[in-house]
Order: structure tokens, then sequence, then C-alpha cells
């Protein structure tokens, strides 16, 4: 069986033709936080401290939504695929409602966020320039989930030109008000963190302007659309809160401690942008596979996938291991900011390759309606294996954040193996179409 899951020079050709803008588009939204961590780095550990917490609360709230607002992807690609250009409209329809309400209720949920620091027990000096960060970003997450849902639309119909150029501009007025307003430029205060937090959301709120420009040419549908969304933003909020408690627990070695956290954590996340982007491009490819009812198609791009995602991630492991003061040095100029990074981001390149693997299987699965799975696998392997070698080494056996940072390489490792298992699996056999006009049908 396993020659059925042999790439072709053709599969791999259109893999990396969609893959491409995609993962640049990734790569450009995720270079916006990396800018803005930079600015922020060359201010204080502090105010660094301060943004890489802020992140933590707002990007984990989004991360859920977003999981939600992924449903599009099969339900648009497939559609397309079967030629059912009312499914896909309706596909989109559902994903930009979910976006709206899933966003207003993640603003909501932006208003506790000093009572949270404060449970937490983060550095008492830090809680402030933090909130305010929090309270910056929090109108700016409805627009940036709407975003997304235009944007895994227009990829499923294979129109991302217009997207890359969306990006590309959103990074150019992030950088710059990111200078007015970090540093305090043109009579403008010198903000700090808060500063890169306004400057993010007063660019979120043009960028999805900029799309509906670009993309303007039933209640029980809607329900089953939430549902095959849920588990998909379940598995982002497991990842992400595994991460995040990793964070509050280096906030406890100290304000350098946790920024250095962030610089590497930050700096991984960049890298991890291409293979989100090949498993995005393969979840649109496979879903129009199924929606024709091409197996062998669908196992070739799955195979195409993997293979590119993980050799990049090889490369880019390489890259980390090699020079890695270096990047840190880029981040910030505060030297025991640069101590800290240093260490952590040799452990980032270990754990490069599952973490590419990982998200690769999870686009293939997802564009094969299976969103169970990868949730599963997500807590088995990162709360069952990562967390507790995360808590022994970092505590237990004194290793300090980098210690911590070793559960992340184990976590990954068990999460990359089940779901790499579970596309052979699942893509070894026929996969129905799924619907959420009537009862949905779905192998996972």
């Amino acid at each position: 069986m396993l020659h059925a899951f042999v790439p072709s020079p053709h599969d791999v050709r259109a893999l990396v033709r969609l893959a491409v803008p995609i993962a640049a588009m990734q790569v450009g939204l995720m270079l916006m936080n990396v800018v803005d961590t930079v600015f922020v780095g060359h201010v204080s550990a502090r105010e660094l401290a301060a943004a890489a917490l802020g992140g933590l609360y707002t990007i984990g709230l989004f991360n859920f939504c977003l999981g939600l607002v992924w449903a599009v992807d099969p339900l648009v690609s497939q559609a397309l695929g079967a030629r059912d250009a009312a499914g896909a409209a309706l596909g989109v329809q559902r994903g930009l409602v979910l976006a709206t309400v899933m966003g207003l209720v993640a603003t909501l949920l932006c208003i506790p966020a000093h009572w949270v620091y404060q449970a937490l027990h983060e550095p008492a000096d830090v809680i402030p320039r933090a909130v305010a960060f929090v309270h910056i970003s929090a109108p700016s997450i409805t627009p940036m989930l709407l975003f997304v849902a235009l944007r895994q639309s227009l990829q499923a119909m294979k129109r991302t030109n217009a997207l890359v150029a969306v990006v590309v501009l959103s990074n150019l007025l992030n950088a710059g008000l990111d200078w007015v307003l970090v540093f305090g430029h043109w009579g403008f205060p010198a903000m700090g963190a808060p500063g890169s937090a306004l400057a993010t959301t007063i660019t979120r709120f043009t960028g999805l302007f900029a799309l509906l420009v670009i993309a303007r040419r039933e209640l029980e549908p809607m329900l089953r659309t939430f549902r095959l969304g849920l588990p998909i933003g379940a598995q982002n909020s497991v990842e992400f809160t595994t991460f995040a408690s990793i964070s509050v627990f280096a906030g406890w070695f100290g304000a350098e401690a946790v920024s250095g956290h962030q610089v590497a954590i930050n700096l991984a996340s960049l890298m991890y942008m291409v293979p989100l982007g090949i498993g995005s491009a393969s979840s649109v490819l496979v879903g129009h596979a199924i929606g024709e009812q091409d197996m062998p198609h669908a196992r070739r791009v799955a195979a195409s996938a993997l293979a590119v995602g993980a050799g990049y991630m090889a490369l880019s492991a390489c890259l980390l291991l090699a020079i890695p003061g270096l990047f840190a040095s880029a981040y910030t100029s505060v030297p025991g900011v640069v101590a800290v990074a240093v260490l952590l981001i040799p452990v980032a390149g270990v754990f490069q390759v599952f973490d590419g693997l990982q998200v690769v299987s999870a686009g293939v699965l997802r564009g094969a309606g299976d969103t169970r799975a990868p949730l599963v696998s997500n807590v088995l392997g990162f709360w069952l294996v990562g967390m507790p070698v995360s808590l022994w080494l970092g505590f237990r056996a004194g290793l300090g954040v980098v210690g911590l940072w070793w559960g992340f390489v184990a976590g990954l490792a068990a999460v990359a193996a089940f779901l790499v298992l579970r596309v052979r699996a699942l893509l070894s056999q026929p996969v129905a179409r799924i619907s959420v006009e009537g009862d949905p049908t779905s192998s996972g």
C-alpha cells in the first residue's frame, strides 16, 4: 500500500505552486509579530516581557477562534472539487458569521486580563504594561478573524496573489507604525509595548478593509459548520496552552527569562509559518481531490506535503543550531535576554522537524474532514508527554527555562508520530465528502 503514497513530480509541482504564496503569506503575517518584538526588544526587558505576556493572552483567544474559522477549508475546497458552487458560497458565508461571533466573544474575554496576570503571579512591574497591550489589541481580534475567513476562502479557490500583496503592504504599514508609536516619533509619545499593540490593531483593520475590496465581487447548517470547526479550535487551544503554560512558567524565573523565551519562541514561530502554509495548501488540494473522489491524488498530495514540509524544517533546524547568537542579537540588545535566547534557540532547532510534520499532517486531515484526530493527538502528546517532561526538567532537574523547552521536543515528537500514522490510515481507504446540509459524514 505504500506505493499509493508515492508522489509524482506533477503532484509536487502543484503543491509547491499553491503552497509558496500561502507560506509567503503566513510568513508575512508572522513577520508583523517579529517586527513588533524587535522594536520592543530594543526598549527594555520589562517592555519585551509585557509584549510577550500581552501577546500570550490575545493570541491564546485568537487561536481557538481561528480553529473554528478553519472549518471553511474542507467545506469550500471539497465543494469546489465537486463543482458545487452553491455549497462553496454557503461555506464562505458561514465562515464569516462564525468569525464575527467568535471575535466578539474573544474581545469580551480580554477585559479581565489584569486579574488573570495577578492570579498567575507574573512580575508586578510588567502587569500594567501587559494589560494595556491586551486592551489595545482586543478590538482587532474580530477584524483579524474576518480576514482569516476571507483568506481561507480565497485560498480554497486558489486565488492567492492578491492575498500576498495585502500582507506585504500590511507589513510595511505595521513597521512604520511601530517606529512611530513604540519609540515616539513625529510628536507621538513613546508607548513601548502598548505602542506595538496599537500598530498591530490599526494594521489589522486596514488589512481587512483591503481584503473586503478584493473579495467584494440557515441555522442548522451553521451549527454543523461550528461542530466541524470546534475540534480544530480545541486543537489550536491545546497546542497554544502548552506553549502558553511554558511562557507562564518562564515568567517565574524573572523578566529576562520570559523575554529570552519570547525571542526564541517568536523566531521558531516565524520558521513554523512555512510548513503551516504547506499544511493549508495540502488541506485545499486534498479537499479538492476528495470532492472529485480521486483518492490516489489525495494520497500523493499528502506524501508531497509531508516531504516538502519536513525538508524545509530540517534546513531551518540547521540554521537555528548553527547561529543562535546572531538571531538573538538581532532581536534585542539586552545582554541578559540575549543569554537566555542563545540557550533556547538551538532547542527550537531540534523540534523544528517534528513541528513541521505535525502541522502538515493536521492540514491533510483537515482537508479530508478529520478534525478530531489532531485534537486527540495534541491532548495526548502535549499534556501527557510534553508537559510532564517540561515540569520535571525545568523544576525538579533544575534546568530552568531550557528544561521547560525540552518538553516541547518530547510533546511534538509524540504528536507528529501519531498524526503521520493517522494520515496513512485514513487515506488508505475511501473518504466521503463532508456535508453540513444533512447528517455530517466523516471517516474520522
